[in-house]
This record gives structure tokens, sequence and C-alpha cells, in this order.
């Protein structure tokens, strides 16, 4: 046996096989060089049609000819080839001129040809012919073959009208003013039956037309929905068009929903699950609205087609995410599907089953989940994860099942993404179920006994420092702290010294042993390590609970990026009369001159600022982070304990006014900090020493704290001023009157940029500030109102009855409420249609303290045109009760 002297490929060598890749060894020269091979006169086409194979294959990588080598070599050569009849040499010529998109000067050459291809009697010459000519052609050359474009569109050969309307798309891109000329054509081939595929490109095309004018939009499916088209790829994309209008035009015209609602009975299957998922995505689809649609997918579920399946069980874990109880009557059908030899199916029913499953059946799901997991990839095994954080969190009394499930697949084998999401779900029940701090951490701390990942045993050890000391058994994690010092690496080892540090500040009992712990550390070979074990031994060892607390326990993060430009500018200046200011160097602004910069806190609220008008109350969470990175660098405000909740922007001026104000109220659990973005629109005018002066008087029991004004402010630059105040009470309804903007004002030449030394005291009037119930509540999103609310009991209920004259619907009646409380829409309740009759809002959250509180609202448009609510209000306590009823009454 003789075998081939070529070495093969090491994947060819593998598998056994025996032929070689066609083209091995294939190169622009080589090419450049095959190519005189066109100017012969007895053409080879079997030839031809190979060397053009290889340099369609070269431009398809990526070569670049340059243009000598692309006109001179190849181009103006295969141009001859236009004498030879052969219809495979003919469909390759127009592929390779497709490809090489000559200058235009070159396109001379062939524009004739294919200008008498076009109307040849060859329809394959005629289709290719016009695909080639519209992707080369410009604008001066379009005009004289317009017109047999057009007739094109409107030909009886389906592969010509195609190649015309597909050129049509092309052309929308470079000349739209052209293709506009022919909306009569296209609206004939969109309403001819005889071919589906010219209908499809005729109804894109007229789309794309149109897309730009909203109502001539809504006329095109208005009218085609009352027409059945033929091709079920058109009728698709009229379904998805269909929605784009109902979307944007947030219409409420039932004749839309009667549309996708018949196509759910089409004969096509494909037009059957893409109305179904049109239905399924509708921002405001209720769940009568929704049956219809779920029935069908439900069928879907049984198809011996693996796609169908598919398809129609990602459709129904999406509808899951917001109306869990809607999808409940297929979960037979998807405990079915657990078994699916498609191992991505099974996933998709598996997470389904999750979000829709009722308490009881959680055991059985996990034992089922167990038998797979270890057969898909990682990617679905986070989708799973994360449907069982969903499902602890719906319900918690699961959790011992729910993390012993997650500490089991987090001993498997699996990469940095999968290990992450167990642990970001380990952390997340950890926080918001009491009952799953100690078995979680516990479970935390067998994991980073064998952790390969620094990031992860970093941040578990971050969590073992904060939630261990406060456990009932605090011993029990010093081991699995100390085991990281001695064998992991100075990342981890730092961590760790940290984490034990925390255990000896707030443990007392176990002080001693930590301090011999830490003492042992100040020999490591990492400097990190060995200041901070020297740095907490010394301060544990000192017994001061101020110092333990203040440096251990408490410490507020400091960022010190703009303390080396400060010191620089400091010595720099030469001015060494005033000793350097630390406490202003860490709060100062950092401006690098780059063109990507990371922004800081300061811009980050300044970006929220300019944005008030746009913010509302269930985005407060999504700023927590960037106000508190603000706060923390403020030394005054070290000492006020955790940040609870920032509210959303407040305006105190008009827009159009000589000084922009606005305020921020940031809520501590003592303290309310006022902050106020302040904004010059004076081109000739600078600002310094700019503060916010509040009336207290109407306050009792407040008083002042502290007053950090704005050194300087510049046209069109902000500024930021604060002002903190001590409550008397937790949630005291305060209402600041008499509020003044003062400042120094200099005048300022805008272009030689110099400032008046001297300038006048100034003061601006604002407009009065009200804090009440929505500034302590914090939006808590509940996946499961319903359990939430049956999990609560109703001993400190409260409801009444309101009229609600002053709105005009029930939608603005929504707005205002959620406004006026500031907590969080569940269940997609907030999304309310303008000529609604009755309606049912469903808020939660979380006021100062960590008192949970559930609102229902039954919202009803009376026969003379009022809108009545009924209120229920069921929280932790009666004091939270009565003070959301008393915020509502006033």
């Amino acid at each position: 046996m003789s075998f081939p002297s070529e070495k093969k490929d090491d994947d060819e060598d593998e598998m056994g096989l025996g032929y070689e890749k066609p083209f091995r060894g294939v190169d622009k020269a080589h090419v450049i060089q095959e190519a005189r091979m066109f100017n012969d006169p007895n053409v080879d086409p079997a030839r031809c049609i190979q060397l053009m194979t290889k340099l369609l294959y070269l431009l398809g990588k990526g070569e670049n000819f340059s243009s000598k080598e692309s006109t001179e070599s190849i181009f103006f050569p295969m141009t001859k080839l236009f004498q030879s009849k052969d219809e495979k040499l003919r469909r390759m010529m127009y592929l390779v001129i497709k490809e090489l998109k000559p200058d235009s000067d070159c396109v001379i050459i062939v524009t004739s040809t294919l200008t008498k291809d076009m109307n040849a009697t060859n329809d394959l010459f005629r289709a290719n012919a016009i695909r080639v000519l519209c992707t080369i052609t410009d604008t001066a050359m379009l005009t004289a073959i317009e017109r047999y474009l057009k007739q094109a569109i409107v030909d009886k050969q389906p592969l010509v009208a195609s190649a015309a309307l597909v050129a049509g798309m092309k052309l929308m891109k470079s000349n739209p003013d052209v293709v506009k000329r022919w909306v009569n054509e296209i609206n004939q081939a969109a309403n001819d039956k005889s071919s589906q595929m010219v209908q499809y490109h005729a109804l894109s095309l007229l789309y794309n037309i149109k897309k730009t004018d909203r109502l001539a939009v809504s006329k095109l499916v208005a009218q085609l929905s009352k027409t059945q088209l033929k091709s079920p790829l058109a009728q698709c994309l009229l379904i998805r068009y269909t929605v784009t209008v109902m979307t944007e035009g947030n219409t409420q015209d039932r004749s839309y929903y009667e549309f996708l609602e018949n196509c759910l009975r089409h004969r096509s299957e494909m037009v059957i699950f893409e109305a179904a998922r049109a239905i399924c995505q509708l921002p405001n689809v209720s769940q009568r609205e929704l049956t219809p649609a779920i029935t069908v997918l439900q069928l879907f579920l049984s198809s011996p087609k693996p796609s169908l399946r598919f398809a129609a069980v990602r459709a129904l874990n999406r509808v899951a995410m917001a109306f869990p109880l809607t999808v409940t009557s297929c979960n037979l059908d998807l405990e079915n599907m657990i078994s699916d030899s498609n191992r991505s199916i099974a996933t998709l029913a598996i997470t389904t089953l999750l979000k829709t499953g009722s308490e009881s059946s959680v055991d059985r799901l996990m034992k089922q989940i167990s038998s797979f997991m270890s057969e898909i990839a990682d990617e679905f095994k986070i989708m799973v994860v994360d449907a069982i954080r969903a499902l602890c969190l719906k319900y918690p009394q699961k959790h011992r099942v729910l993390i012993n499930f997650l500490s089991t697949i987090l001993r498997e084998e699996g990469g940095f993404e999968f290990k992450k999401a167990i642990t970001d779900t380990m952390l997340a029940l950890i926080n918001d179920i009491p009952d799953a701090v100690e078995p979680g951490l516990l479970h935390l701390c067998e994991f980073i006994e064998d952790c390969e990942f620094t990031y992860l045993s970093t941040q578990i050890l971050h969590v073992l420092g904060k939630r261990g000391p406060k456990t009932s058994h605090p011993g029990r994690y010093i081991r699995h702290i100390y085991n990281r010092i001695i064998l992991e690496n100075a990342t981890v080892r730092s961590a760790a010294v940290t984490s034990l540090a925390k255990f000896g500040a707030q443990v007392p009992s176990l002080r001693s042993n930590i301090i011999t712990l830490l003492r042992r550390c100040v020999h490591d070979a990492d400097d990190e390590v060995r200041d901070r074990s020297t740095f907490y031994g010394t301060i544990l060892a000192t017994e001061s609970e101020p110092l333990i607390k203040k440096y251990i326990v408490d410490v507020v993060p400091q960022k010190l990026d703009g303390v080396q430009k400060a010191i620089e500018d400091y010595i720099e200046a030469s001015d060494f009369s005033t000793s350097f200011n630390f406490a202003k160097a860490v709060t100062m602004p950092i401006h690098v001159a780059t063109k990507e910069v990371k922004k800081t806190p300061q811009q980050a609220v300044a970006e929220v600022a300019a944005n008030a008008g746009s913010s509302i109350a269930s985005k407060r969470h999504e700023t927590g982070t960037i106000y508190a990175d603000l706060l923390n660098q403020i030394p005054e405000f070290a000492g006020f304990g955790a940040l609870f909740t920032s509210s959303p922007p407040v305006n105190l001026t008009e827009s159009e006014a000589e000084y922009v104000v606005t305020c921020i109220k940031h809520v501590f659990p003592e303290y309310i900090v006022f902050h106020f973005n302040i904004k010059n629109t004076m081109e000739e005018e600078q600002l310094e020493n700019v503060c916010v002066e509040l009336d207290l008087s109407d306050s009792p029991g407040c008083s002042f704290v502290a007053s950090i004004p704005s050194d300087a402010i510049k046209f069109e630059q902000p500024g930021m001023a604060y002002v903190a105040i001590r409550r008397s009470k937790a949630m005291a309804n305060l209402f600041l009157k008499n509020c003044k903007l003062t400042f120094l004002r200099k005048e300022y030449d805008p272009s030689s940029g110099e400032v008046a030394p001297d300038g006048d005291e100034d003061d601006y009037p604002l407009d009065e500030i009200e804090v009440g119930l929505a500034d302590y509540t914090k939006p808590l999103s509940l996946p499961d109102f319903r359990s939430a609310w049956d999990a609560m009991t109703p001993d400190n209920d409260l409801s009444q009855v309101f009229r609600l004259e002053k709105y005009k619907s029930i939608s603005d009646a929504v707005v205002a409420i959620q406004e006026t409380l500031g907590m969080e829409a569940c269940e997609n309740s907030a999304s309310v249609s303008s000529a609604a009759r009755q309606h049912r809002l469903l808020l939660s959250g979380v006021l100062l303290g960590e008192l949970a509180v559930l609102v229902r609202a039954d919202l009803r448009t009376s026969a003379s045109n009022v809108v009545e609510m009924k209120l229920i209000i069921r929280s932790q306590t009666p004091e939270v009760s009565e003070a959301v009823l008393e915020a509502v009454s006033s």
C-alpha cells in the first residue's frame, strides 16, 4: 500500500482522512501569474473556473490586491472571457467582478456587457447581471440603468424580480432617493402572489423605504394585515413590523393584536411561532392576551422537530420571568422535556420550571437537575444557577436544599464564570436570607480550601470577615481563614489577614488568639501581608474599642488618586507658608487628558444630575454606589455610617435661571446630607465660596452638622456643595423654607481667562426642600409579589379608600403613587394603558431601619370619571404601615 508523500495536517492524521485541502499552497503571486490564461485564444473554461475559485478564496480571506494587480493583471484579461458562452464560467465572472469592486474608470468597460446581459433571454444571466451592476455602479451610471431595474422588479421570472429587489436594498444605503422612485413597482411585487420569495423581498424593501415615516409604516401594516400574504416569510416580516408599530407608537389599537392572534391559526409553523413570540414580547400585554400564545407554544413542546421544541421552550423561559403563573399550565410538558436528548432543550426546560414551579416541587427538580448537570456546557450551567437564585429568593424556606445543591456543583469541574456565578448566588442568598448565613459561609469555607481563582478567594474572605463575627459560632471559621495565610498567594494572604483582624475586632473572646496568629505573619515574604499583620496586631493589642472600631470595623474607604497630583502642585507652587491640606487632597478630583478616562464619582454624579428629569424612584439603586463612593471621600461625613438611600435630583431653580441648582438627599441612619449640584450660566462671572443656607426653624430637633462650600464655579462648569444635618427621629418629615445660595461673585474675562481680584457678596433664592417618606424608602425588587405578600404577617395591615380627583386617568395616578412612596413596581404593574378603567398596582420597598413594606393599590375609574383607589398596606411594624398611609393621605 502506498501513502501520499505530502505531509498532512495533524487533525487530518487523527481522523484518518486521505484527501488534500483544495486551497493548499494558494498565494496571491501564484494566482496573478496564472491569470495569463485569460488571454489564451483557446480558453479552457474548466481551468478558468478553477483559477477564479482560488481568487475568490484569497479575496474571502481578506487578501489585499493593489489597484495595478486587480486591474491590469486580473480585471482587464478577464473581460475577454465575456466572449465565451459557457454558463458556469459567466456566473463565476459575475462573482469575481462583484468581489473585486473595480474602479469607476474600469466599470465603464463592463457596463455595456452587463446591461446587455440584463436584457438577455437567459434568466440566470439577467439576475446575476443586475446584482453585479448594482454593486459596482455609481450614482451617475445608476440613472442610465434605472429603467431596466424598474422593469426587472415586475418581471414574471421570480429569480429576476428578487435580484432587482435585493439590489434595491443595497442601493438604499447609497442612493435612497433613486430607490424611493420605485414604490409603485415594489407595491405591485408585494401584492403579487405568484412567488413567495418576491413577496418577501418586496415587503422588506418597502419597509426600508418607509421606516423613517411612522405614519407611512402604520398605514402599510394596517393595509397588509387585512390581506393574506402567500409567503410565510413575508408574513413573519409583517408580524415584526406590527410589533414595531405597537411598541414605538405606544398604540392601543386592538386591530393589531387581533391580527397577531389570527396569525396563531396560520398553516405555517414558522408564522405561528413568530406570532406567539411577538405577543409574548409586547410591552403592556396582559395575562388574558398571553393565553392564546402560551397555548400554541405548549403544543410546540411536544413537536417531533427539535428546532420547534427549542424555540418554544426558549420563548416560555422568557415569559416566565414576568408571568410565571401563566406558564404554570405547561409544567407537565416541561418536566417531560428534562430527559430530552438535546441538552440545550433540557436546560431551558429546567430553568423554566425553576421559575414557575411550586415550593413542593423544589426537591424533585433538584434531583432531576443533578442527573444531567455534568453533561452540559458551562454557559447552560450558569443559566441553571441564575434560575436557582431566583427560586431561592422566591421560596426562602427551601434555602438548605438549594444551597446544598450549589455547594455540590461548586466542587465539580468548571471554569471561572461558572464558579463565579455560583459564588455570587450563594453570597446573594446569604445577604437576603438570614437563615442561610451560617450554612452558606461553611460551604464557602470548604470551597476556598481548594479554590484556584484568586478573585473568588478574596471575595469570600471579605464576606467571612464581614458576616462571620456575627454568627453564633465565629470560631469555626478561623481555621479556614488561617489556612489561606499558609497555603495561598500574596493577594489571598493579605485578604485573609484583614478577615482575621475583623474577627479579633468584633469577637473579644477570640482577640488574644487572633493577635497571636497575626504576629506569626509579620515575617511574611510579601510586604503587604507584613504591613497589614503589623498594623492590625498593634491596633488590637491596644484594647481601645474606639480605635479598633475606626481602623478595623468601620473603615471608610479613601481614594488617594488625587493626593499625588495635589502634592506635585504644592511642591511646584513653592509656597510653604501654609501647610499641606491632606483632607482637601483626598477629595480633589483628577483631570486626566486622555481620550478614554474612567469617570470619577464627581463626573458620574454630574451626569445623573443633568438627567434629573428622567430619574425615577425605581432607578435609585443604580446610582447608590456612585453616591456612596463620592460621600466616602469627604472626611466630614466619615462617622455617618452606611448610606441607606439617595433620592433622585430635585430642581430648586428654573432650568433657564442664571444659576441652576439641583438637590439630592442622601439618607443615613441618623443624618441627612443635602448634596447640591450648581451650574453657573453667566459667561462673564466666576462664583467663589459657594454654599447653601437652609432654615431649620420649622424643623424642631434637627441641627446643623457640617456645611461644605464649592471653592469656585466657572461658566458652564458644575460645582458641588453639601449641607449635613442630624435628625431628631428616624423618619422625620422636613419642610425647609427660605433656602438660598450664597457666593462671592467676581468678574471673569473669557478671552484672557483672568479673574478680578475683588468681588461682591451676593445670594440667590432657592425653592423649598421637602423630605418625605419616599426619601426614606429604598426600592425592593420582588420576583414573586404574591408569595412575599403571603409570607408577611397581616397583623399590621392597614387599608383605606381614596378619591383621587386631581388625576385624569389611572396611568397618571399610578405614576404619582409610585413617586410619593418611592417604591418598586412589581410584576410589571407600573405599565398601564392610558384608557384603562381598572388596574392593580403592586409596590414593594424597604424603609429606613431595613423594614420591608408591601403595598397593593386597586384603582378604578368611577361612572363620574373620578379615579378611586383602595389601598392595602402590609409591613413588619404598625408604625411603618401608618407612615405609608399618612404619606398617601397627605
